[in-house]
């Protein structure tokens, strides 16, 4: 396998551990032990299950974070759910920085690294740079800018 894409599951499965660390005492503590056993596990699956999918789907997995917290929501008081709710967005929002900061490495392309520019729409240029260059012939004059600078 891969290096780049070891380290990436590794890191994955980092994050999914701290979500999972961040909200398992929130858990219904109302319910007897084996139930409240049963739904850990479930919330961490769920957790793994969407760290896995964004690792792997990264470019196709709208609001991760929302689906996470649908997801495991019901295996929480209505009192501890704002709480889970913020836990469940920052580690996200936390892997999904992780992974975006991959893909503008290359490790997803096969090692392929993209265009440092942005769209007029403001998405990345998904073009592959000029050799030993940061831009696309496209933006290259972004980089005479800012060696000027």
């Amino acid at each position: 396998m891969d290096q780049r894409l070891l380290h990436i599951q590794v890191c994955m499965y980092q994050y999914s551990r701290a979500i999972y660390r961040s909200i398992k005492d929130l858990i219904d503590p109302y319910v007897d032990n084996q139930l409240r056993l049963e739904y850990r596990r479930e919330v961490l699956e769920a957790c793994e299950q969407t760290m896995e999918r964004l690792a792997k789907d990264p470019l196709y997995f709208s609001k991760p974070d929302r689906a996470l917290f649908q997801d495991i929501r019901r295996f929480f008081p209505i009192t501890a759910q704002a709480q889970v709710a913020w836990a469940v967005s920052e580690g996200v929002a936390a892997a999904t920085g992780f992974i975006e900061s991959q893909i503008e490495a290359g490790a997803f392309d096969g090692g392929v690294s993209r265009c440092r520019a942005t769209t007029r729409k403001g998405k990345p240029c998904q073009r592959t740079p000029l050799p030993e260059r940061d831009y696309c012939p496209s933006h290259q004059h972004l980089e005479r800018a800012s060696v000027a600078a």
